[in-house]
């Protein structure tokens, strides 16, 4: 018999030991961390159980007792549950990792990733002026510029920065059609067209994860129903995702989701409807008819699923309550027609319609300012704002929106909590914060942000499951970890399983509870006890140990 292995008989034996080593690792190794005496939820829905967790790297390597086994670290997670790490499949952080890698506000939740880039904007592809724009908001506001103009310059940029969670990303349409087309109420001409195609295929052969839109926001909000079809056919032909922020959260809600779902049907592209919601009074009635249309969709065998952040307040941008047409071009162009006599009736009309929508001018709140002299109306209503300044509300609007070039975010009391607990209990709907990476210190603690920046996932664990049971425990962290792991095609992530990333959140079941409250936001909560980022663990006992151990996730790579 030859002694001597060909090249190929060597790698296949030297991968098959390899194999045998990790599946045949002895409960009596040494390991880099163990998790012992927890109860696993392992992400699938199905119910705890108690077993320990032998982790070397960054990979779950053992699930079994482990009590004759030795580790660098030992946590005792004793009357605590072990999860996957929370994967938040909704925010908007990007450019705040540069200001602060830590990721407080989210690690010390639990999630361990990120996925950004949504409702229609991201920090890519920029053109030369929009670059020039972006990087003066930048230096203004956090006193850096960025050098990046497109999606692999900017993923590559964030992974040197080495931060504290998983980071995956959209490619937001928004940013993209203002990249060719411009930020006017145009159509593509064919030749933009495939541009625009050209680009969307580019970012997501260097890591984007699918398109993103903003519907409701200008200059998406002017692409017609074919455009969208079109660019989503690029999706799906790289197996990514559609997010979409829809045209319409209030009265033409279900006409928005149709929209959603015939993008869906044509461009046979796997979907996300984002923030999941029906906004006003007079259309918290049609939830019932929304979520039985995305029963209707699943059943017929589309991919459709949506998200949703735990309060019955949005958060956006104050010149929502501007018309469309106004909110074209850039910054000084939307703001001159707020100095143009002949334009200012047309468009209070239109903002004093939408005030009288929500309710009135007292369930909208201001939530951050750029300039210091406007800091004072953090916290109040406009209807606070406006009679302590003796204005009328549109006219604070305009006065507002003039001095701070149209920085400034709101809060909005809109939905029902009836139909947030209907939205949630849905199995079509998983788990997103809408909100950023922040700190309640420094640069990033600034403002009065919506709390879901601080409190999403706890939030979930604590009031609506443990306290108001829409759902058991294990329900809530599926919805939290392989759901939107699932929808992503986040490889070895979003379950306990061996050979998965350990990416692991461990909390008390009987004290998880957000804290962070409309009044006071920049709150960490409580019970979020360990939080392990690919093997390494980044909080310990609620507190975060400096570990930046989170990797870009990019889609080549899922």
């Amino acid at each position: 018999m030859n002694s001597k292995l060909t090249r190929r008989e060597f790698i296949k034996t030297g991968a098959i030991t390899t194999l045998g080593l990790i599946a045949g690792c002895s409960t009596k190794s040494h390991f880099d961390v163990i998790i012992k005496n927890g109860t696993i939820l392992d992400g699938s829905g199905a119910q705890g159980f108690q077993k320990d967790i032998g982790i070397k790297h960054d990979k779950i390597v053992v699930i079994d007792n482990l009590k004759s086994s030795s580790a660098d670290k030992i946590i005792d997670a004793k009357n605590l549950v072990v999860s996957p790490g929370f994967i938040d499949i909704h925010t908007h952080t990007d450019t705040e990792l540069f200001v602060n890698p830590k990721a407080e506000s989210k690690i010390r939740q639990g999630v361990t990733t990120e996925v950004a880039g949504n409702c229609g904007s991201s920090p890519f592809p920029l053109n030369d002026k929009d670059f020039e724009e972006y990087n003066k908001n930048l230096y203004e506001r956090y006193g850096f510029k960025i050098f990046w103009k497109d999606a692999a310059g900017f993923l590559n940029a964030l992974g040197n920065k080495k931060v504290s969670i998983n980071y995956a990303t959209f490619t937001g349409h928004s940013t993209l059609r203002a990249y060719v087309v411009g930020k006017n109420d145009v159509p593509p001409t064919a030749e933009q067209m495939e541009e625009m195609k050209r680009l969307l295929a580019r970012s997501m052969e260097n890591g984007s994860v699918g398109l993103s839109t903003g519907l409701e926001y200008a200059p998406g909000s002017y692409a017609k129903t074919d455009e969208l079809i079109e660019l989503n056919k690029v999706v799906s032909k790289y197996g990514g995702v559609y997010a979409t922020h829809m045209r319409n959260e209030e009265d033409k809600v279900e006409e928005a989701l149709e929209e959603a779902i015939q993008i869906c049907r044509e461009a046979e592209v796997s979907t996300e409807i984002s923030h999941f919601k029906a906004c006003n009074q007079e259309n918290w009635h049609k939830v019932d008819h929304l979520l039985e249309m995305v029963q209707e969709a699943f059943e017929s065998g589309l991919p459709l699923t949506a998200d949703r952040y735990p309060y019955i307040a949005y958060s956006t941008g104050l010149s929502i309550f501007l018309p469309l047409w106004s909110r074209q071009g850039n910054t000084d162009e939307i703001l001159a027609r707020l100095e143009d006599k002949k334009e200012i009736s047309k468009i209070k009309q239109h903002a004093e319609k939408k005030g009288k929508n929500i309710g009135g001018w007292d369930r909208i709140v201001i939530a951050s300012c750029f300039n210091e002299n406007n800091k004072k109306w953090e916290g109040k209503s406009i209807q606070q704002a406006a009679e302590i300044s003796g204005v009328e509300p549109f006219e604070f609007i305009r006065t507002i929106l003039l001095e701070e070039r149209n920085r400034v975010d709101i809060v909005g009391f809109a939905m029902d909590e009836n139909n947030l607990k209907k939205v949630l209990s849905s199995p079509h709907v998983m788990i997103g914060s809408d909100g950023n990476a922040i700190a309640p210190y420094g640069k990033l603690g600034k403002g009065k942000p919506h709390p879901r920046f601080y409190g999403t996932f706890p939030r979930v664990l604590g009031k609506y499951a443990r306290e108001d049971k829409i759902f058991d425990l294990a329900t809530a962290v599926k919805k939290m970890t392989s759901m939107p792991a699932e929808k992503l095609k986040l490889k070895n992530r979003g379950k306990i399983k061996k050979g998965y990333f350990a990416d692991i959140t461990i909390f008390d079941p009987k004290t998880v509870i957000d804290n962070a409250t409309f009044v006071d936001p920049h709150q960490f909560p409580t019970g979020i006890e360990y939080v392990i980022v690919n093997g390494k663990v980044t909080v310990k006992k609620g507190e975060h140990t400096g570990a930046r151990a989170g990797e870009i996730l990019k889609h080549k790579s899922v």
